[in-house]
């Protein structure tokens, strides 16, 4: 394979040809309008897909999110409980809602939400009457979290599981798809996710009433009228027609992109992996990570250069890589939350890097950047 032109990405969009047919079946049927059969349709196909019965497509996970946040009995200044290692959008939406965030750190096995952690913070937040509303693991990188784990430890106390699954399409867990069997799971079609709608997210749900719920505040809370009615402020959340008719083509090719993202990871770990100093995230016993993206932690000083001095090098060479997620006890925008924990997260930060991944790089793409990275 030729090694690709041009500026190599962490993850472009990588398109199957089948969207096209799609889109212009909508534009046949001049259904270029929020809703229209391509949003049902793609509904239903994620559905079938993932075994989650219920879902709702929506202009972003983040906004799944906040629809699912939407559904519960909140109050300014409540706790919301969250993984610290993970993107803003996790927490940003409860933010938005005056609700007080809480960060917990990852376990050693998956750099998911530990659910010992939880479980133990649990039992001292229920002796001083101060539970969360809710709890937010991620899936990181194409890894699941727990779920079952956090899920039992938070069914002790009735507090419901809000699934961050952005990043997680496609990811297996105990012989089912991420963030089935959550109180509600957040999907997203961002440009840079292993599937695509240019943008957009899902909220799924083994609760009727609650996609039901997010789908109708997800189009301005309109009530059934033939003038606009409206008895709450809702938000203009929902996914276009097209964009759904993008995602229909895309889903069709999931189960490709997640075999190639992992074939990827492979060949990394086949040229890095006896490097001195190089080690990889690691992949739960519990599931099947899709490797999303492919992530390296790197020990200078058995390497002899720091995650730094390797991005820059690939950068030098119009290939762009990325640190891991700053965790969000350390950012600037949650200066005091509280943090629950020790410091693992601080430390993948500080020594992990994301390689370019695409599904449509070449073998010679990826032979290139891990030599790169193997220079001395």
């Amino acid at each position: 394979m030729a090694i690709s032109s041009g500026r190599l990405f962490l993850s472009p969009p990588h398109m199957s040809g089948r969207e096209e047919a799609y889109v212009k079946e909508a534009f046949a049927g001049n259904y270029v309008a929020p809703a229209g059969p391509m949003l049902e349709a793609f509904e239903r196909q994620f559905a079938d897909y993932t075994g989650i019965p219920h879902a709702a497509a929506v202009s972003s996970g983040t906004a799944a999110i906040h629809l699912a946040l939407k559904s519960l009995d909140l109050a300014p200044g409540d706790e919301i409980w969250a993984a610290t290692l993970t993107f803003i959008g996790s927490i940003g939406a409860a933010v938005h809602e005056r609700l007080t965030p809480v960060f917990f750190e990852p376990d050693e096995t998956s750099w998911t939400l530990d659910p010992d952690l939880l479980g133990a913070e649990l039992k001292s937040a229920a002796r001083r009457g101060r539970l969360p509303k809710a709890v937010i693991p991620t899936d990181l990188y194409g890894q699941a979290c727990d779920l079952d784990a956090i899920v039992s430890h938070c069914r002790e106390y009735d507090v419901p599981v809000i699934c961050d699954c952005a990043e997680a399409m496609g990811t297996r867990y105990r012989n089912r798809h991420a963030g089935d069997g959550a109180f509600a799971a957040a999907f997203s079609f961002n440009g840079n996710k292993i599937i695509t709608t240019s943008g957009g997210g899902m909220l799924a749900s083994h609760d009727k009433r609650i996609v039901e719920h997010a789908r109708y505040l997800s189009t301005q809370a309109r009530r059934p009228a033939p003038h606009y009615e409206h008895a709450e402020v809702g938000f203009n959340y929902r996914m276009s027609n097209i964009a759904a008719a993008i995602g229909r083509g895309q889903l069709e090719v999931l189960d490709d992109r997640v075999a190639r993202r992992r074939a990827i990871f492979e060949r990394y770990r086949e040229y890095l992996g006896r490097l001195p100093g190089i080690s990889f995230m690691p992949e739960a016993a519990y599931g099947n990570s899709t490797r999303w993206l492919t992530v390296v932690r790197i020990d200078p000083a058995a390497f002899g250069r720091d995650r730094e001095a390797v991005r820059l090098a690939l950068e030098s060479h119009d290939i762009e890589s990325r640190p891991v997620w700053k965790p969000m006890h350390l950012q600037p925008a949650f200066a005091g939350a509280r943090h629950v924990g020790g410091n693992l997260s601080e430390r993948i930060f500080a020594d992990g890097l994301c390689l370019p991944s695409g599904s449509a790089m070449s073998g010679a793409d990826v032979e290139r950047v891990a030599s790169l990275v193997g220079l001395k």
